[in-house]
């Protein structure tokens, strides 16, 4: 995921903080922030994830009129083609890594690059080959300063696992 511009809201905080269920009024109160060690209203941790809705590739947006990765009969919703690569398998989230070098706050306004990172395998009991690839995304502030540098790592089996 790539996205070019991601200006952060209070209302954004709010309603993110709100749809995980936290509660914290360091996510929407500024009388209340004003009193913490930040001192002003900062957003929750994983909040950066929602950079996605900026994105209009991004493949796990939905997109008005098409089937998308989690609707439908199947499994995940997306018609894979008989011929397609990448194994018999499936592929999972694994893992989400934030490392933060600052609070994201309303009036910031982010950029996200995308960068491979590692790739391994290991042998599966059930599935074969399992294939781990990770992908590490910097967010930089409207100044090119480094925010948060987030670590997500994939796997995909090489077969459906045996029943």
């Amino acid at each position: 995921m790539a996205v070019e511009k991601f200006p952060v809201e209070g209302s954004h905080i709010m309603m993110f903080a709100r749809s995980v269920g936290d509660d914290n009024q360091i996510y929407y109160d500024e009388d209340h922030a004003k009193g913490t060690e930040p001192g002003k209203v900062i957003a929750p941790p994983t909040f950066a994830q929602s950079s996605a809705q900026f994105d209009p590739s991004y493949f796990l947006r939905p997109k008005v009129g098409e089937d998308w990765f989690g609707s439908g009969g199947s499994p995940t919703g997306v018609k894979r083609e008989a011929s397609g690569g990448g194994g018999g398998g499936g592929g999972l989230h694994a893992e989400q890594h934030f490392e933060y070098h600052r609070h994201v706050s309303p009036g910031d306004v982010l950029t996200a690059t995308v960068k491979p990172g590692k790739s391994w395998e290991k042998e599966g009991k059930r599935s074969g080959k399992l294939m781990f690839s990770e992908t590490i995304t910097e967010y930089r502030d409207q100044s090119g300063e480094l925010v948060i540098t987030a670590r997500g790592v994939g796997v995909r089996t090489e077969r459906p696992v045996d029943a």
